[in-house]
């Protein structure tokens, strides 16, 4: 949020690519949701959707 309030949303982008968890990209979410800054930034958006289907999915096992 504070990246994003400062006005750099590549460098938040940058941040939820790298996010731990599922948990904290809802966090994200649901405090873009009270500020009233969802979809001010649709790269943003996408990128928090996008990380949230990957570390959602299962993983693919592959043998070594």
């Amino acid at each position: 949020m504070a990246l994003l309030r400062a006005g750099n949303p590549a460098a938040a982008i940058a941040q939820i690519k790298v996010a731990p968890s599922v948990r904290d990209l809802r966090a994200l979410e649901k405090a873009l949701t009270a500020a009233r800054l969802a979809g001010r930034w649709k790269d943003v958006d996408v990128a928090i959707t996008e990380s949230l289907q990957a570390l959602s999915a299962p993983r693919l096992h592959r043998s070594p």
